[in-house]
């Protein structure tokens, strides 16, 4: 508990350094580049096009539809949901050896370099949210009560993937080793998380609840509910229980992979 304390004390005194350096880090990530920020926007849409573009008219074939919609706005959430998540897998992984000159030439708080970098791709991220809004409105599907929700999942998967954040950049900053096996795996987890495939057409139950075990299924899937499923988030119980306790034990690993490595990392980078 004191350690936790140490993290949240640390973000309430340094709250406006990392809005700032969150802001920066945008930046940074995108200098040199005639749209400049935009190019934050232009990659994930491209990508999405050359998905929509294989699966209606390619590998699906028929172009069906999923609950009534048209494949293309079924992909889109949770596809948007993805590229956050998919940047925090690899880029929170690292984000301590990034910005290494933070903890080996000043004096700043390392629990707090993977919450502006988290930070930062939440901007995009809700960038990339209205285009999905405007998107679906365009296409006829307008605004409800279930849209709101979005905000709900947005806040588990910023509050997942911060704490992840932590724990992966800890010990990627002891070991590239790690960093690498983060890298080597993302295909891996887009695949097996039903970014492309819709997780409730399993038809064996229990294979359905393992899956819910991975939080790129929940939010991907929470973001689906909002805009094509149309369920709240409390009336699938046993998906939001399993979400918090694989939570509560990703904090867990934050603060002991924190309280753990914290005075070595200075010496190794």
């Amino acid at each position: 508990m004191n350690t936790l304390k140490e993290i949240l004390f640390e973000h309430f005194t340094w709250r406006s350094q990392i809005l700032k350096l969150a802001k920066s880090d945008i930046i940074k990530t995108y200098s040199g580049a005639a749209l400049g920020w935009a190019w934050a926007l232009v990659k994930p849409l491209i990508t999405i096009s050359v998905f929509w573009f294989a699966f209606t008219y390619g590998i699906r074939g028929s172009g069906g539809g999923v609950n009534g919609y048209p494949f293309a706005l079924w992909m889109i959430p949770g596809f948007v949901a993805w590229f956050f998540m998919s940047d925090m897998l690899t880029q929170g992984a690292n984000a301590i050896r990034k910005y290494s000159f933070l903890v080996t030439k000043m004096k700043f708080p390392i629990a707090t370099i993977p919450t502006f970098v988290g930070i930062s791709k939440l901007a995009v991220h809700i960038c990339l949210m209205i285009i999905t809004c405007l998107i679906f409105i365009a296409t006829g599907h307008y605004p409800d009560i279930y849209w709101l929700q979005v905000f709900v999942y947005m806040f588990f998967m910023v509050l997942f993937w911060i704490s992840w954040g932590l724990f992966s950049s800890m010990l990627a900053a002891m070991s590239k080793d790690f960093l690498n096996l983060v890298k080597s795996i993302s295909t891996a987890i887009f695949w097996l998380s039903g970014i492309m495939w819709d997780v409730n057409t399993i038809g064996i139950p229990i294979l359905q609840k393992i899956l819910y075990f991975n939080p790129v299924t929940y939010i991907a899937t929470g973001y689906r509910n909002c805009f094509i499923y149309k369920v709240w988030f409390w009336e699938e119980p046993l998906q939001l229980e399993i979400f918090i306790g694989m939570y509560i034990v990703m904090v867990i690993l934050a603060i002991w992979s924190y309280n753990k490595l914290k005075k070595d990392i200075p010496d190794v980078l």
